[in-house]
C-alpha cells in the first residue's frame, strides 16, 4: 500500500543528503581556500552548512528507520517466540511513535517561537531551520504507523519482527 510511495520517497531523499554533502563540501573547502590564500570568505558558507547539516541528518534519520538501519540489540527478541516478538515490536513503535510525538511538539514550537526571527547571515526565517524536526517526526510517523498497520493485518513478515540485523544480513541494495 504505502511501500512504494516510502521507498519513492527514501531514494529521493538519499539524493537530497547527496547533493547537500556535496554542496556543503564546496562550501567549507572554498571559505577554507578563500580564507588562507585570499584573507577572505563566504559569509553564507558556515551557516548554510549548518543548515544542510541538520537538515542532513534528519532525512538520514529517516531513511535509517525506513532501512532499519540503527543500531539496536536484539538478544532477548530474537529468543522469544512469535507472539513474544510481535508484542515486542509493537511497544517498540509507540514508543517510538511517542518519540516522534515529542519530537513534533518541540519542533513545532521552536518553529512558532522562531517564525518571525531570521538567521543573522542568510536572513531566513528560523522557522525553516526548526520544520527539519516536523518533517522528520511526520515522516517517521508515517512508516512506523505503516509497519504498525502491517503487524496488525498480518502483511509483516516475521523475519521483519526484529529491527536489528548484522551488516551481514543485510541484502544487497534494497532490503524492503
Amino acid at each position: 500500500m504505502l511501500d512504494k510511495p516510502i521507498e519513492y520517497l527514501a531514494r529521493l531523499l538519499s539524493l537530497l543528503m547527496v547533493a547537500a554533502l556535496a554542496l556543503m563540501v564546496v562550501l567549507v573547502f572554498t571559505n577554507v581556500v578563500l580564507r588562507y590564500a585570499f584573507n577572505s570568505g563566504l559569509t553564507l558558507s558556515e551557516e548554510l552548512s549548518r543548515w544542510l547539516f541538520v537538515w542532513m541528518t534528519f532525512m538520514g534519520a529517516f531513511v535509517g528507520l525506513r532501512d532499519k538501519g540503527h543500531l539496536g540489540t536484539d538478544a532477548l527478541v530474537a529468543r522469544l517466540p512469535l507472539a513474544g516478538q510481535k508484542v515486542c515490536f509493537a511497544i517498540g513503535h509507540v514508543l517510538m511513535l511517542f518519540c516522534c510525538w515529542l519530537i513534533f511538539s518541540g519542533a513545532w514550537q521552536q518553529v512558532l517561537i522562531n517564525h518571525d526571527t531570521t538567521s543573522p547571515v542568510m536572513e531566513v526565517s528560523m522557522a525553516l531551520f526548526y520544520s527539519s524536526g516536523l518533517v522528520f517526526s511526520v515522516l517517521a510517523a508515517l512508516v512506523l504507523c505503516h509497519d504498525l498497520f502491517k503487524l496488525l493485518t498480518g502483511q509483516l513478515q516475521p523475519g521483519h519482527l526484529i529491527g536489528v540485523r548484522d551488516s551481514d544480513d543485510m541484502p544487497h541494495g534494497n532490503p524492503h
